[in-house]
């Protein structure tokens, strides 16, 4: 049957179905809420998804279970939400009773100016409902409060009654599992309102399609980037392309050991996968931004905008991984460290889009590391990255190496002067003092900025290579900061 695009986004909003004709592209979730339905029990804070107040729960039907994701509604575009469900915190208490999370937050005494209490709520309704057992400081990494310490929030989820919490939600639930899978997901979203074009194609080639009609349209998958486009630097964007109903680009594959990510899976839902094909790369994803990000932010999102201190493109580079680019004209791969050409420019043509990203398996002999250096483990952007990629002969010689590094210049970029320098020598201290370390100044010369002064920048950046050289000797890679439960 024909694929027809249609002009009304359907969704539930606490149990309701609601059908918005046209929408505004970017009005926000948060905004919608707020003004037009008067549920301001979700409140605006950062405006930019950093301090976690606008927490609302999006529920979505996948192989055949509802999921539960916290997110922050300030950067969700309504038009986004088509065949999912929007829980608010107003829903969860029923027939005059508090949710249990509700309940064990006010036994705690866990809430003292309330204004971000009900973020934590439902970000702690959806670790319940989920059955998540990731350390809370993760779930709540993503909820500024100013008030309590967090002492009291972490002792009420230390004792909240998950299985009652969610025999509690029940009715709730099932209506929808009832009512979620009934949502059409086969056609298009594509319709011109005052404010600007939409479109949210079903598959990929209308995805083409759209873009060859529209070639300087901003593409929008988790709206990490793109929402503080709109929230903050108030930017009118004419034309929004959505990824968010391409199903087909929406997890991860493998094929002969290599990871292919589609451009909608988020990193919640790569990071599995992702940590099962090299636990470094389980690490650095745990430190990309918050709960909230993770769920709607995506991995080929990260390398499509092209920033300098994206957490994802070092690894990735350091890895040899590449893109897949797709238009009317089909498909193209490139290697990933040919992506990149300056600040704000990347190699991909007028009405094209990244398609996946595919990482390589890592080989017996190689070894791999990375590490991000911010001044807060959880939700801080990037001072310096690094992730370091090297195969040694029997003899400890390199015959193969990726450095690569972020912060550093206007894109994410390898040291090719000092892998030269390396590659047919030792992979020693002796060697990095010898020539590598001097040629790492060539490769780089970095600004300064109110996350760094260059002078660190550049002294992080050689201690980071000198600690790859000793985690490889060593066998050991110690990270720079403790884990989350022992915190």
């Amino acid at each position: 049957m024909a694929r027809t695009d249609r002009d009304t986004v359907h969704f539930l909003l606490n149990g309701e179905a609601v059908s918005l004709t046209a929408p505004p592209p970017t009005l926000t979730l948060l905004n919608w809420l707020r003004q037009r339905r008067a549920l301001t029990g979700t409140k605006e804070g950062c405006a930019e998804g950093d301090c976690g107040a606008c927490t609302v729960v999006l529920a979505s039907w996948r192989d055949g279970a509802v999921h539960y994701r916290a997110v922050n509604a300030c950067i969700v575009f309504i038009a986004t939400l088509d065949a999912r469900a929007v829980i608010t915190v107003e829903h969860l208490s029923q027939f005059g009773s508090l949710h249990p999370v509700q309940q064990t937050l006010v036994e705690q005494h866990a809430s003292q100016c309330g204004f971000c209490t009900p973020g934590i709520v439902m970000s702690l309704f959806a670790r319940s409902q989920n059955g998540d057992e990731s350390p809370a400081v993760d779930t709540l990494a993503g909820n500024l409060c100013r008030c309590t310490g967090y002492g009291p929030i972490l002792a009420a989820d230390d004792v909240v009654d998950r299985e009652f919490a969610r025999a509690m939600f029940e009715p709730q639930h099932k209506h929808l599992v009832d009512t979620l899978p009934g949502f059409d997901r086969d056609d298009h979203i594509g319709y011109t309102a005052k404010s600007g074009a939409f479109f949210a194609p079903a598959v990929p080639e209308r995805l083409a399609e759209v873009l060859a009609e529209h070639p300087s349209a901003t593409v929008l998958a988790g709206g990490t980037d793109v929402g503080l486009w709109v929230t903050k630097q108030q930017r009118t964007l004419e034309t929004v392309v959505s990824t968010a109903r391409l199903a087909e680009l929406g997890g991860v594959s493998r094929n002969a050991g290599w990871l292919e990510i589609g451009a909608a899976c988020s990193y919640r839902d790569a990071l599995p996968a992702l940590a099962d094909h090299h636990p470094r790369l389980g690490t650095l994803v745990r430190r990309i931004g918050s709960t909230q990000i993770r769920n709607t932010g995506t991995v080929v999102g990260n390398i499509a905008n092209g920033s300098p201190i994206g957490d994802m493109p070092p690894a990735l580079l350091a890895l040899g991984a590449s893109v897949v680019l797709q238009s009317t004209e089909g498909t193209r791969e490139l290697a990933l460290d040919e992506f990149f050409i300056d600040y704000g420019k990347q190699a991909i043509a007028p009405g094209e889009f990244v398609r996946a990203v595919q990482v390589p398996p890592l080989g017996r002999d190689a070894h791999f590391s990375s590490h991000k250096i911010s001044k807060r483990f959880e939700q801080d952007i990037s001072a310096v990255s690094f992730a370091g990629y090297v195969v040694c002969n029997a003899h400890g010689v390199v015959v193969d190496i990726r450095l690569a590094y972020g912060g550093l210049a206007g894109i994410p970029k390898r040291a090719r002067q000092a892998e030269s320098a390396l590659l047919g020598a030792p992979f020693t201290e002796t060697a990095l003092h010898e020539g590598a370390l001097d040629a790492l100044s060539a490769d780089f010369s970095p600004l300064g900025d109110w996350r760094a002064s260059r002078a660190y920048r550049e002294r992080v950046a050689r201690n980071l290579l000198i600690k790859f050289v000793r985690e490889v000797a060593t066998g050991n890679v110690v990270d720079l900061w403790p884990a989350a439960d022992s915190v």
